[in-house]
């Protein structure tokens, strides 16, 4: 989440429908899916095929399994069974009992009570709701009714476990949360405890009410609710809210414009849910419920504005302090960190204030540049600041918004010191590549692909086709890295292998006009074979970074299919020369320091052609180098036919060898039949 990354993605066969949540087994890290109701998959990061894993075919319906990091997956079946996933293993055909009839399941979830799991689940029937608690090492089922509420019904649950007591919390449709106590211990097993329940929480904001739609708990005294809000004559908008449920008050919102799933999930602190097309995620902080910090946020305050009960990031006039708040989030889309104050005399003293940077920052907007670059080299020296990582971040920011104010100032060689000494990722500086490309200085684009983590596809395909137009004569004034490349292309560069001519291109036309856009002249076809580099050894480096930088295919096809053709062609030769050279040599590596992998040359074409193919085919210039490529693609794949044949026999000479005396001087002939 924090990269913006795809692990991994595994997709069920056409017809095939995955009927519970997948989840992690904390012991194994494997993956444990259901589809169809009773077939059950488990695989791990390293497979591709869902139809290749570990099968097995359940004989009653999953409603859901359970992952506990200590306890184990545990599987929930639609008539109340329950299983531990090893029992489970041992005979999957095994006959599970139906222990609740006609009822339906309508939540469940697990917890550790000490080293013994425990699962709890709601059903319904005919109207009336009913809890079952199941301890599963003491194989004991406790079943319970719930206490009717007139002309309203359960929508939701959640619960936590606190000395041995389960607190289930319900959001019924008259905009009410109720807490529910049920003890774990129980003398006997009754059929039926009735469950009285108490009024937690009116979720009404402003004299409107707030039809919730999911909730989960943050702490003993607050919880979280995803609803939406209809104030009377407007349209319906949807919120995310948290409540001081000691107080019975309303801590803080956020209007969600963009719309939500209806889904809440709640981890280590951190809110998830679907805003859009983005998965949101929201970072905050309990602290110990008082009264002064429930003041002036009561459930029933006439403020108008929901969202103005705390600073969700949107400050009006204080950018850097914004910038320096959200980059503390380590989250996809972060949107705020919230802060649930106790007492707000203290705070200071219990956690420095993350604003102090910010601040000096502000403090900084209108001084000289020599003084502004002088204090922020201060600045990044005090290697204990807090959220130490996050300041860089900030200081970055605060030079970024200096360019966009001065067009005419840009302190290359100061963010480029901060790049190379400071570990930093694209999401603590988003705008600092877009600033690089605005700039044309494709050195320090260089620097962030080989260092950032997490850069988004779109901007490494706007450093590619940046690196495939500018022109080798201008790359020959400018200082690049060569380490990638130093070993393996001769530095000094040769005219006959590439031919530039100044073209217009669109771009800013204030830079050196011999900047953009290489045209391949006829003389190239002397590249097809892949015995030249068809670039110089700066582009060739530049390129170099491209390779290595982190990409998932979905996301960076629809770009790639952009790049004009005839920078695609020369990046296929490129390619094809990368892919020619490592294969000289057995260890199929190329020599020198961030050389690219065979892996990432190949990764690389293959994108490359599923994006242009139709295109290259079509172009007199590609034919004899995608012939060329054919061939030897097809000359490397008969050798290593060849070498599969013979690789029995290669492994027997190494077991005879290594049985006989190797002191012994011998010269024997082995005949491979």
């Amino acid at each position: 989440v924090t990269d913006q990354k795809p692990l991994g993605c595994w997709s069920v066969k056409h017809g095939q429908i995955i009927t519970c949540p997948v989840v992690c087994n904390f012991e194994t890290h494997e993956y444990i899916a259901v589809h169809d109701d009773k077939v059950l998959r488990i695989w791990k990061n390293t497979d591709i095929n869902l139809d290749k894993v570990f099968k097995a075919t359940l004989s009653a319906d999953v409603y859901r399994i359970h992952s506990l990091p200590y306890g184990g997956p545990t599987v929930l079946f639609k008539g109340g069974g329950v299983r531990t996933l090893d029992v489970l293993l041992e005979a999957p055909q095994q006959e599970i009992e139906n222990v609740i009839s006609d009822e339906v399941i309508k939540w469940s979830e697990a917890f550790m009570d000490g080293e013994q799991p425990v699962l709890i689940f709601a059903t319904e029937k005919d109207g009336d709701f009913f809890v079952y608690i199941q301890k599963l090492k003491m194989s004991s089922l406790h079943k319970y009714k719930l206490e009717q509420q007139e002309l309203s019904k359960p929508l939701s649950f959640t619960a936590y476990i606190k000395n041995q007591i389960i607190t289930l919390l319900c959001l019924y449709s008259n905009d009410s949360v109720y807490k529910v106590l049920i003890p774990l211990q129980q003398n006997s097993e009754e059929e039926e405890h009735i469950l009285s329940k108490s009024q937690l929480l009116k979720l009404s904001i402003s004299g409107n009410i707030l039809k919730g739609t999911s909730f989960v708990v943050l702490d003993k005294d607050h919880i979280a609710v995803l609803g939406s809000l209809a104030a009377p004559g407007e349209e319906s908008k949807e919120y995310l809210t948290i409540w001081n449920t000691k107080f019975q008050t309303l801590q803080t919102s956020k209007e969600l414009p963009l719309a939500t799933s209806g889904q809440l999930w709640c981890y280590e602190e951190k809110l998830f849910f679907t805003h859009g097309k983005v998965l949101t995620v929201i970072m905050y902080k309990c602290e110990t419920s008082s009264l002064a910090a429930a003041v002036g946020k009561h459930k029933d305050s006439q403020t108008p504005d929901v969202s103005s009960f705390v600073n969700w990031n949107t400050l009006a006039d204080e950018e850097l302090v914004v910038s320096f708040r959200s980059q503390e989030s380590v989250a996809l889309k972060s949107e705020s960190k919230m802060t649930l104050r106790s007492k707000r005399n203290t705070v200071a003293k219990v956690q420095p204030d993350p604003l102090s940077v910010g601040q000096i920052l502000l403090n900084l907007k209108d001084t000289s540049t020599t003084v502004f670059e002088d204090e922020l080299r201060q600045l990044i020296s005090k290697a204990r600041m807090p959220d130490f990582q996050a300041s860089i971040g900030c200081v970055v920011t605060a030079l970024i918004n200096r360019c966009k104010t001065n067009p005419k100032y840009y302190p290359r060689n100061f963010l480029l010191h901060i790049v190379q000494t400071r570990d930093l990722s694209y999401s603590l500086c988003p705008d600092l590549m877009a600033l690089a490309l605005e700039k044309k200085d494709v050195h320090l684009l260089q620097i962030c692909l080989q260092r950032f983590p997490d850069i988004p596809e779109e901007i490494t395909y706007a450093c590619l086709k940046v690196f495939l137009s500018i022109s080798e004569a201008y790359l020959q004034r400018i200082d690049v890295n060569l380490e990638s490349v130093i070993c393996y292309i001769d530095i000094e560069f040769n005219n006959k292998e590439v031919k530039s001519e100044i073209v217009e291109n669109g771009f800013n036309a204030e830079l050196e006009q011999d900047i953009w856009n290489t045209k391949i002249t006829d003389k190239t076809h002397l590249t097809a074979d892949g015995s030249f580099c068809p670039v110089g050894p700066q582009k060739a480096a530049l390129l170099n970074a491209v390779l290595h930088s982190a990409y998932s295919e979905t996301f960076l096809l629809p770009h790639l299919k952009n790049l004009p053709a005839q920078q695609a062609v020369l990046f296929l030769r490129y390619l094809y020369y990368l892919y020619v050279k490592s294969s000289e040599k057995i260890n199929i590596t190329l020599p020198g320091i961030r050389s690219p992998t065979v892996s990432q040359i190949m990764d690389w074409m293959c994108l490359l052609l599923d994006a242009h193919f139709t295109v290259m085919v079509m172009l007199p210039e590609a034919k004899e180098l995608l012939s060329n490529l054919h061939k030897f693609v097809r000359a490397q794949v008969r050798f290593y036919s060849e070498l599969n044949k013979i690789e029995g026999s290669l492994r027997e000479l190494q077991r005879l060898n290594h049985q006989k005396d190797s002191q012994t001087y011998s010269i024997e002939v082995l005949e491979l039949i």
